[in-house]
């Protein structure tokens, strides 16, 4: 009996591709303020990208 270590390698998995609207995952976007006339604000937040929900790798 020989214990040796096996000859046939591993083949390494393909990275994903990096989505094409947000490539991390977030997104940021303008929202509005006040109570009648919803005057959009400077300020940003970040929001979940909805295209890859937020792994950042394109929807296959």
């Amino acid at each position: 009996m020989t214990s040796g270590k096996r000859t046939t390698g591993r083949t390494a998995k393909p990275k994903p591709k990096a989505c094409p609207d947000c490539q991390t995952g977030q997104v940021s976007e303008a929202f509005k303020v006040g109570t009648r006339s919803k005057r959009e604000s400077t300020d940003r937040q970040e929001a979940l990208c909805l295209t890859c929900f937020g792994t950042g790798h394109a929807p296959e």
